[in-house]
C-alpha cells in the first residue's frame, strides 16, 4: 500500500515508552512524533507497549500504520517488529533481523567488519565469565588503555565507562552487567565525535553530518544526549568536502549492510589521522527536541512533522 500523499487517509499507532532502560527517552521520542501526526492531520493513537491493555488495541482496533519510538531492549530489537508483522501492520524503520544485529554492538560490528569498514578492536565479555588476572592483561593488551566498556545492547550511552586504567576494566564491567548480561570493551578512538542519518529503503540518501561536543561531560553519555545544553550539535559539521563524503558514505554502507530501512543514524569517530571508525547503528534514533535526526534534517530544510511523515510514506512503499 503506497502512500497516498493524504495523512487524513490513515491511522496510526505511535508505540513509545516501552520497558528498556530508555523508557523516559521513548516517552518524549512518542510525545514529540504524535503531536507532529496529528498537527498533519493523521489519526493517532498513543500506545505503550509496556501496558497489555495497550497491547490489545493492536490486535483488536484497526491501524494503517505503526510508528516506531521506541529505543532500545523489547522495542529496537525486533521483538515488537516480529509482533507488527504477525498482526499484518505496516511499521515504520527496520525489519526484524536488521533490528536485532543492528541492537546488538558486537553482532552489528561483524557485520561491519566484514564489509571492510573500519572497527575499533574489542572483546566481548558475558556476565558469568570469571576473568582472572591473565584474561584482564589479554583484554588491556588488545584494546589498549584507554578504553571502553558498554554494554552491548543497550543504547544512550547507558552503562558506559571510559576507563583510563587497567585496574578499572573488572569495576567497569561491572557496571555495564548492571544493565546487561553482555559487555563489550573496546579500543579507545581519540577523535571527533560525529554522527549521520540515512533515510530509505532500498536507496539511501545521507543527511548532513553533525559534529557533537559534550558541554559538561566527559563523553557523549545520557545526560549530554537529553538534556537540555548538554551538548553542542555542529551541523553541517566543519569538515572538508572530502572528509564529508568519506563519513557519508560510511553511514550509507552501515544502513545497507545491515538492511536497515526507513532512517538510521550511524556513529563514527574522525581520528586525527584523518580515519573515519564506525562505532554503533541506530534503527530508531531519538526523536526528541534535542535529537540528532531533527537536527540533521532542518538543515535541509525538513521540519520535523515532514520527517516524521516521511518515516510513514517509507513504511507504507
Amino acid at each position: 500500500m503506497a502512500y497516498s500523499g493524504n495523512p487524513k487517509d490513515y491511522s496510526v499507532a505511535v508505540l513509545y515508552g516501552g520497558t528498556s532502560g530508555e523508557r523516559e527517552v521513548s516517552l518524549n521520542s512518542g510525545a514529540c512524533c504524535g503531536e507532529a501526526l496529528k498537527e498533519l492531520g493523521f489519526s493517532v493513537t498513543m500506545i505503550d507497549p509496556a501496558s497489555r491493555d495497550d497491547l490489545k488495541k493492536l490486535v483488536e482496533e484497526e491501524f494503517d500504520v505503526a510508528f516506531l519510538a521506541l529505543h532500545g531492549k523489547g522495542g529496537e530489537d525486533g521483538t515488537l517488529q516480529g509482533f507488527l508483522e504477525t498482526l499484518g501492520i505496516p511499521y515504520t524503520g527496520s525489519g526484524i533481523l536488521s533490528s536485532a544485529i543492528a541492537v546488538n554492538k558486537a553482532k552489528s560490528k561483524e557485520c561491519y567488519e566484514d564489509a571492510g569498514l573500519r572497527v575499533a578492536a574489542s572483546v566481548v565479555v558475558g556476565r558469568n565469565d570469571v576473568l582472572d588476572s591473565e584474561d584482564l592483561k589479554e583484554i588491556e593488551e588488545t584494546c589498549g588503555i584507554p578504553c571502553v566498556v558498554k554494554p552491548t545492547t543497550e543504547g544512550s550511552s547507558l552503562g558506559m565507562t571510559i576507563v583510563r586504567d587497567a585496574s578499572q576494566i573488572q569495576p567497569a564491567l561491572d557496571v555495564a552487567f548492571q544493565v546487561d548480561d553482555e559487555a563489550m570493551v573496546e579500543q579507545f578512538i581519540e577523535g571527533i565525535e560525529l554522527t549521520v542519518g540515512v533515510v530509505g529503503n532500498d536507496s539511501y540518501e545521507a543527511l548532513p553530518v553533525i559534529q557533537i561536543v559534550p558541554n559538561d561531560d566527559e563523553f557523549y553519555n545520557y545526560h549530554a544526549k537529553y538534556a537540555a545544553g548538554g551538548s553542542t550539535h555542529l551541523c553541517p559539521a566543519p569538515l572538508d568536502e572530502d572528509t564529508t563524503q568519506k563519513v557519508q558514505d560510511m553511514a550509507i554502507a552501515a544502513h545497507a549492510v545491515l538492511g536497515c530501512r526507513g532512517i538510521s543514524r550511524t556513529d563514527i569517530m574522525l581520528d586525527k589521522e584523518g580515519d573515519c571508525w564506525i562505532l554503533e547503528t541506530n534503527t530508531l534514533p531519538g526523536m526528541t527536541k534535542t535529537s540528532l535526526i531533527p537536527d540533521a534534517a532542518r538543515v535541509v530544510g525538513m521540519d520535523f512533522p515532514r520527517v516524521c511523515e516521511k518515516l510513514i510514506e517509507l513504511a507504507l512503499s
